[in-house]
């Protein structure tokens, strides 16, 4: 057995954290569904620069759309839309026998607003209606002025990918604003059933520490948190709070596991989905690390409820000198700006790109 269907048969979502029109166009990411158990993918805007600025697969499309008067932002959401809606077709049997459980794709609101609630809520509600799909995440990131956004968003039934998530607090956090939302509904009289997922970026934090930290704890920084935050996410489940909203026929906001691929080329490649196995979870991973799992991955323990020894590996790093609260908020912030800066190249290279190919 494939340690893919393996992880998958444990209860874990494998989803691809890629997306470019040549994996559509050649099959490849049929083939990861048929042979690899992926059941969904994510994207954002690096993602998105990497794809329209390799090769000529998109240059048809911006054409087009260039030469019919779009650009900027509003020709980058109908080339991605196109891709989306396509790679939501091929998961939407998963979808389907899931019951919405599974079998999803995201597309990111602009990290330009990230700081401004009422602008990420509109965007937010304009690219699910021109989705118009009903397995597609809209991704709004977990900063502070994300958090209302995301309970406004759910309170409208806009399906929730929440992105930039690094702490334990960060994500309680949302996971409020999750409840919220679905309590508004509730209380509305509307169907409380509109999915969520709580990404947490889990190798920045080892990427952010480096070599700084004693050999021992190389590479340990990551899983301990992400151990941190399952188990917050465990005791949130058995709260009388989310007991009665389950009742009422909620849906659980489920963990997904992002930023898996390993940073430091002394590290095994499956280091981070070996750690972070756990069912009813999703772990999205780089094409290279899911091949790389593929190939050669083994699976440990699962990772454990109570958190294992994530307080005693965590309280090894406050004593190594290292602040994790402050560490945590840089994440994000650096998190948001580095999207602001694939967004900016994004924006440019359409730009170019629609302004030769239009005279052409």
């Amino acid at each position: 057995m494939k340690p893919t269907q393996a992880l998958h048969d444990l209860g874990q979502s494998l989803w691809l954290d890629n997306i470019t029109r040549e994996i559509l166009d050649d099959g490849t990411l049929n083939r990861y569904i048929d042979d690899l158990s992926v059941t969904g993918l994510t994207s954002n805007p690096t993602i998105f620069d990497e794809a329209i600025g390799h090769g000529s697969a998109y240059d048809d499309g911006i054409q087009k759309k260039a030469r019919a008067g779009l650009s900027g932002e509003t020709l980058f959401l109908e080339l991605a839309l196109e891709d989306l809606r396509r790679a939501a077709s091929l998961f939407r049997p998963i979808f389907d026998r899931t019951g919405g459980r599974d079998g999803w794709v995201s597309l990111e609101v602009s990290p330009l607003l990230a700081s401004d609630t009422e602008a990420t809520l509109e965007a937010a509600l304009r690219i699910h209606k021109q989705a118009a799909c009903p397995n597609l995440y809209v991704k709004i990131p977990g900063t502070p002025q994300g958090v209302p956004a995301i309970e406004a968003a759910i309170f409208a039934g806009v399906p929730v990918n929440v992105t930039l998530l690094f702490s334990r607090e960060h994500y309680l956090a949302v996971a409020d604003a999750y409840m919220r939302g679905v309590e508004r509904r509730i209380a509305a009289g509307l169907d409380p059933r509109i999915s969520s997922v709580a990404s947490v970026f889990v190798s920045r934090w080892d990427r952010a520490i480096g070599d700084s930290a004693p050999v021992e704890l190389h590479n340990r920084l990551g899983t301990a948190i992400a151990r941190q935050i399952y188990r917050a996410h465990c005791e949130l489940l058995e709260t009388r709070r989310w007991r009665d909203l389950a009742a009422a026929g909620a849906l659980k906001q489920r963990m997904l596991w992002a930023s898996t691929g390993v940073k430091d080329p002394k590290a095994p490649a499956d280091l981070y989905v070996s750690a972070l196995a756990a069912p009813e979870t999703i772990d999205t991973m780089p094409e290279k690390t899911l091949l790389a799992f593929a190939e050669n991955g083994k699976l440990g323990k699962l990772m454990p409820r109570d958190g294992g020894d994530a307080d005693v590996v965590l309280a090894e790093f406050t004593q190594a000198g290292l602040d994790l609260g402050a560490l945590g908020k840089k994440l994000q912030i650096d998190g948001a700006q580095s999207f602001v800066k694939s967004w900016a190249e994004l924006m440019k290279r359409i730009a170019d790109k629609g302004a030769a190919l239009a005279t052409s």
